[in-house]
């Protein structure tokens, strides 16, 4: 009988892999928020002309998109280098990846998922409790 073993922890106090999981599939699914969100807002908006305002109740699943999108591409940039700029993964962004099914987006509360299962993970937890905090930069 064979037994399934759990891989090891990277020892080598690199980033893990689903922390770059994580930051690749929000940088991903923010690029394609804010142009699908933009699409959508500007094409309902020009249908409202054309159905006389009844299609502009649209409009702000499309601009909640848009701000999801550019909030995601914001937590990938400070997810992306070695080592991290943040202390924890932004749960709030997963949570309104989910809710982005508003706009009728089946993409990205998959990855809101994905981005909470990963988070919770014993080794990214573990991985954002070693990341050092920096001192914020004194203004001249």
């Amino acid at each position: 009988m064979s037994e399934y073993q759990a891989a090891p922890p990277t020892s080598q106090g690199g980033k893990p892999g689903k922390v770059q999981a994580i930051a690749i599939m929000t940088l991903i699914d923010g690029i394609l928020n804010a142009l699908y969100g933009l699409v959508l807002a500007v094409s309902m908006g020009i249908s409202a002309i054309g159905t006389f305002g009844i299609t502009c109740l649209c409009v702000p699943a499309g601009i909640y998109a848009v701000v999801v999108g550019v909030l995601e591409i914001i937590a990938a940039i400070k997810l992306l280098p070695e080592p991290t700029t943040v202390k924890e993964f932004p749960k709030y962004l997963a949570i309104m990846q989910i809710v982005n099914v508003i706009s009728l987006n089946v993409l990205s509360p998959v990855t809101g998922i994905l981005a909470l299962v990963f988070a919770d993970d014993p080794e990214v937890v573990s991985y954002f409790a070693s990341v050092p905090v920096e001192p914020p930069a004194e203004s001249l």
